[in-house]
């Protein structure tokens, strides 16, 4: 027979997960965000100073030399952004799939066993 209880139950702690991991998502995605954000203002900070460093420049050696550093230095930091961001949603990917773990494992577990013996039809 149907418990409505156990039902009531159950709906109410998959809500409660689902909420926890909105809740997760939402957090992760802000802080994503906000590294987003600091690291654009930092690199057109750079640039601009860059770009004023370059206009005092007397000589084409001198501007090459510092226009060289200037992408080498820039291409370092995005590779080291690109990398925090990676990581970092790679963290909010396992922290959403933590809730959802145990039930996943169970569903796959008994969906991998062998189902129980059939008589044949004759």
């Amino acid at each position: 027979m149907f418990n409505f209880d156990e039902a009531n139950k159950k709906g109410k702690e998959a809500m409660d997960t689902a909420l926890k991991s909105y809740s997760d998502v939402a957090k992760g995605f802000q802080a994503i965000a906000a590294e987003a954000a600091e690291y654009s203002k930092k690199s057109f900070q750079d640039g601009v100073t860059h770009f004023e460093t370059l206009a005092g420049v007397k000589s084409f050696e001198a501007a090459f030399e510092l226009q060289t550093g200037f992408v080498k230095s820039s291409y370092e930091n995005f590779i080291a952004e690109a990398t925090k961001l990676g990581e970092m949603y790679a963290d909010l990917a396992k922290t959403v799939y933590k809730p959802y773990e145990a039930p996943v494992a169970a569903v796959t577990k008994t969906a991998g066993k062998p189902p129980a013996s059939v008589a044949p039809a004759a």
